[in-house]
This record gives structure tokens, C-alpha cells and sequence, in this order.
């Protein structure tokens, strides 16, 4: 996923939350939600992944 990309997921994500307080949200519109928050989920948990593989501990001793 690209930054662009992210940021329109993170956008739409954003508005069906409001929507979702302001008058509800559609079946079409509830299954959408539910796949770009496990989208935005699974990139996270990458992108921390990979930030974790990329640590290495140094022992002074």
C-alpha cells in the first residue's frame, strides 16, 4: 500500500465513521468499513514487522 493510497483509506475510513454516528451506515457500506480496517490493520501489523526485524540489540559486555 502507498502513501497515497493510505492516506484515501485512512480518508474513507474517517467518513464512514462520521457516517455511521450521523445517520447509520448501509450493508454495502458496513462491509467496505470492515475490509479497509482490515487493510489498514494488516498494514500496520506489516509495517511494525518489519520495524521490529530490522532492530538488533547491542550488549556492551
Amino acid at each position: 500500500m502507498n502513501e497515497s493510497d493510505h492516506e484515501a483509506s485512512v480518508r474513507r475510513i474517517n467518513e464512514l465513521a462520521r457516517k455511521a454516528k450521523s445517520e447509520g451506515l448501509t450493508a454495502a457500506e458496513k462491509e467496505e468499513q470492515s475490509l479497509l480496517r482490515r487493510k489498514y490493520i494488516d498494514a500496520f501489523r506489516a509495517s511494525l514487522r518489519s520495524q521490529l526485524d530490522n532492530i538488533k540489540l547491542v550488549d556492551k559486555d
